[in-house]
């Protein structure tokens, strides 16, 4: 089993870890817009180097989003629950330097400080639930995973359950910035919970695995974006197999 054999080769190899989840962090602001190069990304983590001619603004959505996955992955190690409160500490750490106070006709918010939204969003022509919505929604999403929590067993089912975490956090879509990579985030925090490897979607499926997502809303049919993840799971484990052997 390809996770098996990531296990037993990662021993030992603190740098590689390090690397992955800085290459973690180049995907996932790559796929939200980041012109980050994965070495300028790299150079900016491990030497506090800024990248050259890209912006401040991009740059600070890298540092967030390292420390938001340290934040995370320390949060699994120590068996943190998850509540809606680790869900905004984390939401709020991904946005600390871009995110905004915003007024809205239904009162003022913070998206820094991890506060749901009080405006509705849209995606391209894809709309997110009703901002009013939003509390109850989690409150449900956050109830009925800790459920499941619980309860799983087998690797499908462990994949399955933070695959869908990921889907259905970002379907309510509850920050007004930030959360696709919150979702991957979370995503992570349940595998590292189960004790099983950290991934990542990888810049270059960007497109197809937007479409999953779409295609898993439109036909509600989640097992349409399941299996585009373990086939992004499968890739990731399959690379770094052949960067330890190399």
């Amino acid at each position: 089993m390809l996770v098996s054999q990531y296990r037993q080769a990662m021993q030992g190899q603190v740098d590689l870890q390090k690397f992955t989840c800085y290459a973690l962090t180049y995907h996932s602001t790559a796929i939200e817009g980041s012109t980050l190069t994965e070495g300028q990304v790299y150079s900016l983590l491990d030497l506090d180097i800024p990248a050259k001619n890209k912006p401040f603004t991009e740059q600070q959505m890298v540092v967030d989003h390292q420390k938001a996955l340290i934040f995370t992955l320390n949060g699994a190690k120590e068996r943190a629950t998850l509540t809606e409160t680790l869900i905004r500490q984390i939401g709020a750490l991904v946005v600390k330097n871009t995110g905004s106070i915003y007024n809205t006709a239904l009162g003022t918010f913070d998206s820094t400080r991890g506060e749901y939204r009080l405006l509705n969003v849209f995606a391209g022509t894809r709309g997110f639930p009703d901002s009013v919505k939003v509390p109850a929604l989690m409150k449900t999403l956050v109830s009925e995973v800790n459920d499941k929590i619980g309860k799983v067993q087998t690797f499908d089912q462990k994949c399955e359950l933070a695959f869908e975490l990921h889907y259905r956090f970002v379907s309510i879509h509850p920050f007004a910035d930030g959360n696709g990579r919150t979702s991957r985030l979370l995503m992570n925090y349940i595998l590292a919970l189960f004790d099983l490897p950290i991934f990542y979607v990888f810049k270059s499926s960007r497109i197809p695995y937007i479409q999953a997502l779409e295609k898993a809303r439109t036909t509600d049919n989640i097992t349409v974006f399941y299996d585009f993840m373990y086939k992004q799971y499968q890739k990731f484990l399959e690379r770094d197999l052949k960067i330890i052997e190399k």
